[in-house]
């Protein structure tokens, strides 16, 4: 008999609903074609920055 195992992606909306913020956030603060770039590329590591930001926070 084999175990079944059961995957859940609840977290996946939320990312996206996140990049979505960011993406739209970044986008209209860019001054040019290459900022916008840049602000694409932050918008999908956004939740990098955030935990780096609430460690440096935290002084761990």
């Amino acid at each position: 008999m084999k175990a079944q195992i059961q995957r859940h992606a609840s977290n996946n909306p939320v990312y996206g609903m996140g990049f979505i913020g960011a993406l739209v956030y970044y986008l209209s603060h860019a001054t040019s074609f290459w900022m916008g770039v840049l602000g694409f590329l932050k918008a999908i590591f956004w939740p990098g920055f955030l935990v780096y930001e609430a460690l440096k926070a935290l002084g761990m």
